[in-house]
């Protein structure tokens, strides 16, 4: 396990969330509660999108990819850290690469789907009666793939200014996977210019997401208090809410981490766990339960 100052770390030792038996018996149960609800939410709204002919909607369609991802996004991260939080600990620099590609992959993808949900809606409430021939089928492909390609391209840049860097010294992460924010501080040399490029990258992804998803959500809020119905204006400001506050709290909690690189910390590995673990579980919920179609479907 130890590595000279001459040697390139092979392996790394993923220190995970706490050294205390008990805590890591109780996070083992946690996270093994969490990743099932995960993947039986996910895979029930895929299937019921799948099976029922009705609701083949842009929205649905966006629904079903949204799950698809956080599918993917959570398996990558949850098993991995179950098995390091209850036996083995160590970690491959292989695996700790290819997870580290796989999470921004998955997790820039989803927030990207959550930017393209929140103008869709906007689309929906603003213009009404323009929403069949703005969200065609051809629209809703190109922003389904441009939230992929997004995904793909920040992985690459972050990977690529993550893993060209010499791991000679200590191969201790403090953390429960290859993220990173808490692989930089176990470089050998200096860090800086990659740190650079994951802010820059970050202001690109996030900030612009960011942006996107308030003007939408800033539009419909205009237009629903312009609404004379009371019970459509609290049926409206009711599920976009609960959107809104679900957007806020995925980017919330990566711009935390990818915002401030160096000072990762025990806070920033808290936030970690909220946005690797908890997000693709409540997805499905936040952007499922609100609508009648779906619990009519179900």
């Amino acid at each position: 396990m130890r590595q000279t100052n001459q040697t390139q770390v092979t392996e790394f030792l993923l220190l995970g969330l706490s050294d205390d038996q008990h805590t890591q018996q109780l996070l083992f149960i946690l996270f093994l509660g969490v990743y099932l609800v995960t993947v039986l939410g996910n895979l029930l709204l895929i299937f019921l999108v799948q099976v029922d002919s009705q609701p083949h909607t842009p929205m649905y369609f966006f629904l079903w990819s949204l799950s698809l991802t956080d599918l993917c996004f959570s398996t990558n991260i949850v098993p991995q850290a179950r098995a390091l939080l209850s036996r083995k600990k160590v970690i491959s620099f292989t695996h700790c690469a290819a997870q580290l590609l796989l999470f921004l992959i998955f997790g820039c993808t989803q927030r990207a789907h959550l930017a393209v949900m929140s103008y869709d809606q906007y689309v929906a409430i603003c213009n009404t009666l323009h929403y069949p021939s703005i969200m065609t089928w051809r629209v809703c492909v190109q922003l389904a793939v441009g939230s992929w390609t997004s995904g793909i391209l920040v992985s690459v840049v972050d990977n690529t200014f993550t893993l060209r860097l010499p791991y000679r010294g200590s191969n201790n992460i403090a953390h429960f996977f290859c993220e990173a924010p808490a692989l930089l501080i176990l470089a050998s040399t200096d860090t800086r210019t990659s740190e650079m490029a994951i802010f820059f990258t970050g202001i690109v992804i996030l900030l612009l997401l960011v942006s996107l998803i308030l003007v939408s959500y800033g539009h419909i809020i205009v237009t629903v208090v312009r609404m004379k119905s009371a019970a459509g204006r609290l049926k409206a400001f009711s599920t976009c809410g609960s959107h809104l506050m679900g957007a806020i709290f995925s980017y919330g909690s990566s711009i935390v981490t990818y915002m401030t690189p160096k000072a990762f910390k025990e806070q920033e590995k808290l936030v970690s766990v909220f946005y690797a673990v908890v997000t693709p579980m409540l997805n499905p919920f936040i952007y499922s339960l609100r609508n009648k179609d779906v619990k009519g479907t179900l």
